[in-house]
């Protein structure tokens, strides 16, 4: 399966350097907005072609499947660009900057026919495959509450993209979005959406706290920050039990099923599965659902990325963040000064 990759950031390192172990992939092109950065790329992963614009890469038919790495704002521009020339997409999470922008790449992709998927690694994690199947199975129980946590000390200044509101900055995005979609993972799309956050000078949340609720009584509280370092933990409480998973939920190297009446279990990794920060996973996923003439992989189902943004989305409404060229939250927005 031939790659291309869209930036050369971070994130793009760590996919392309997670590619190499995957012997039935090969990355082919590279694109940047600056040659420059799209040359270095190359040269350090040994990719054929360096772009430096995103229309060269799109346009290049030996490339089976783009990865998308820029910021969120450019989401929608660059995998709506990769969709219209036929190309197949992987896009980073957020999927987009809100719901109607990943309503539109979803009409683009089922318009040319293309596979399009989100880069939620956590949901095609072996080990967190394996805590779904649990809970589906009921383990612990119907799900009575789900908390998780994902936050970052800092401090970040001003400038940085997790402050830009032209970046799409802020914990919800960046960071929130790992607790949201593991909660919806397990429950789905919730029925009420609660929350307060504190918001920069820039007007990105600093830390925001989410409580989400459903028909069946289940609730789901969840934490983010970029303005102090969690422990990155989730637990799922049930009616007949618990499951905690430690440090870095969303690529666990084991987590506990506490049952009642029961000892404890504990599920590891399998270290045949690779490093717990591997993205392998999702690649192959990606590659397996292309060669299958997928549209769509049923671990990361397009509705249900659609349902994380239209959470994310109401999540922002109530505290009150918009970005660039939106409309104004809603009067329902709950902001604690800071």
């Amino acid at each position: 399966m031939r790659w291309g990759i869209l930036a050369t950031g971070g994130i793009a390192a760590a996919f392309a350097a997670d590619l190499v172990d995957l012997p039935d992939a090969e990355i082919v092109a590279v694109a940047s907005r600056r040659r420059e950065s799209a040359e270095a790329f190359a040269e350090r992963f040994g990719v054929e072609r360096a772009y430096g614009d995103w229309e060269s890469l799109a346009a290049d038919a030996d490339v089976d499947v783009v990865y998308v790495a820029t910021p969120h704002a450019a989401h929608r521009a660059a995998a709506g660009l990769c969709l219209e020339a036929g190309r197949n997409v992987l896009c980073e999470k957020p999927f987009t900057l809100n719901l109607r922008e990943a309503e539109e790449l979803v009409a683009l992709a089922r318009e040319h026919g293309r596979f399009l998927m989100e880069a939620m690694w956590m949901y095609c994690n072996p080990l967190v495959r394996r805590l779904k199947a649990l809970v589906d199975d009921g383990a612990i129980g119907e799900v009575r509450t789900v908390h998780a946590d994902f936050g970052l000390a800092g401090p970040f200044p001003a400038a940085h993209r997790l402050r830009d509101p032209a970046l799409g900055g802020g914990a919800l995005l960046d960071l929130g979005v790992y607790p949201v979609s593991f909660a919806q993972l397990l429950l789905g799309e919730p029925d009420g959406v609660a929350a307060s956050a504190v918001l920069s000078p820039e007007g990105v949340d600093l830390q925001t706290g989410t409580v989400l609720s459903w028909e069946s009584g289940a609730l789901a509280s969840l934490h983010c920050s970029i303005v102090g370092g969690t422990a990155v933990t989730a637990s799922v409480t049930g009616s007949r039990g618990r499951i905690d998973v430690p440090s870095g939920f969303f690529h666990p190297d084991r987590f506990v099923l506490h049952r009642d009446g029961r000892d404890p279990e504990e599920f590891a990794a399998d270290p045949a599965d690779g490093p717990r920060t591997s993205m392998r996973h999702e690649a192959a996923e990606v590659m397996r659902a292309v060669r299958a003439g997928e549209k769509e992989s049923p671990l990361v189902p397009l509705e249900g990325t659609l349902a994380v943004m239209r959470t994310l989305d109401a999540v922002r409404e109530r505290i009150g963040v918009r970005y660039p060229g939106e409309e104004p939250a809603g009067d329902e927005a709950v902001v604690l000064a800071g």
